[in-house]
């Protein structure tokens, strides 16, 4: 496959800005894989095809505020700095990304907050982006930490959000049962899950299991090979645990259905899975990157977004429901006023 394969024409207006009122009662399009008819549907209705001892996996990492603005010293130039991970908590190291980038170099000091409260030195460049920086704060982590992140604000995806963050963003950026903090994103087919219908699908006897990805701005990156088998990707953090090994496996012996809900989850279980197809624990970094064709070993239903032109997001999902299907339900999701991106609709894609 080609990179060109996976462009189209997505007009602004179909991009979301706000999430719907309720988690639940975004759209839903569910495409049947086998014969590739498409049904039109509410989110809350995804009830309607799953029974018990069925599985949806979810990713429970938690979004932390990622985004922050400071000064440069002399100069006093507007810098945005986004945290990506944490590289040395003792040295209060972290690895990030700048923008405008050409402004800083090694030595640099940034100062943040009203009152330069917090001060950071420029230590490494790692990328034409990517610096190191050290936060220069005396006090205890959790109190570094806390003060930081009272520095930052939801990091809303630039390419998609055209708007300032606003207060509903805290909640609605992260899913109900986000726990284990270090995504930079979320993971957006989470966040149509309400409490009330997670009470809904436990009555009927679906099971769930938890695993973490730590999702990255590697989601978002532009592709600049036309040959995705020369893509590479950015490595992410993920755990997958021993209740969540055996809750997926017993639903695969068992021959019920196993729903990944989103990219990120179809990625993790594919980097944890052993030769006889089955989930397995796993602890460290995965950089895998899943795009037509591609064999399957675990899910065999998906829940996702409706992804950006060229998105490696939009990758993941043509391989699973089959390209030429998918494509076609992008084009039926245009046409039908489906709405696009992180606070968009979902699409369902299931073998019954």
């Amino acid at each position: 496959m080609k990179l060109s394969q996976f462009n189209f024409r997505l007009p602004a207006e179909k991009i979301a800005q706000h999430p719907t009122e309720y988690r639940d009662e975004s759209r839903l399009l569910v495409l049947h894989k086998k014969t590739g008819k498409i049904e039109h549907k509410m989110f809350k209705d995804i009830l309607q095809y799953f029974d018990d001892k069925d599985v949806f996996i979810f990713n429970d990492t938690k979004v932390f505020p990622a985004r922050l603005y400071g000064n440069k010293e002399k100069t006093g130039a507007r810098i945005e700095v986004f945290l990506l991970r944490e590289l040395n908590e003792d040295q209060r190291l972290w690895d990030v990304l700048v923008d405008p980038a050409r402004k800083i170099r090694i030595g640099n000091k940034l100062y943040f907050g009203e009152d330069d409260s917090m001060v950071a030195e420029v230590i490494d460049n790692t990328t034409s982006r990517g610096r190191t920086l050290r936060f220069l704060y005396d006090g205890p982590h959790d109190e570094f930490k806390k003060a930081l992140y009272d520095l930052g604000e939801t990091p809303l995806p630039k390419e998609i959000i055209k708007r300032p963050v606003e207060p509903e963003d805290e909640e609605r950026f992260q899913s109900i049962f986000a726990r284990n903090e270090g995504a930079v994103t979320a993971p957006t087919a989470n966040l149509h899950f309400s409490r009330e219908l997670m009470k809904r699908l436990e009555i009927k006897g679906i099971e769930f299991a938890f695993l973490t990805l730590h999702a990255g701005l590697g989601n978002f990156r532009e592709i600049d090979v036309e040959d995705l088998t020369k893509h590479k990707t950015d490595s992410e953090q993920m755990i997958v645990d021993t209740p969540a090994v055996e809750t997926v496996n017993r639903a695969k012996d068992t021959g019920h259905q196993i729903c990944a809900v989103g990219t990120t989850v179809m990625r993790a279980i594919e980097s944890a899975v052993n030769t006889e197809g089955h989930l397995k624990e796993f602890e460290g970094w995965t950089n895998k990157f899943i795009f037509p064709p591609y064999d399957f070993s675990v899910a065999n239903a998906m829940i996702s977004n409706f992804h950006m032109p060229l998105s490696t997001l939009l990758m993941v999902v043509a391989a699973f429901g089959g390209y030429e299907q998918v494509m076609e339900a992008y084009d039926v999701a245009l046409r039908e006023g489906y709405r696009f991106g992180t606070y968009g609709d979902a699409m369902l894609i299931t073998d019954k």
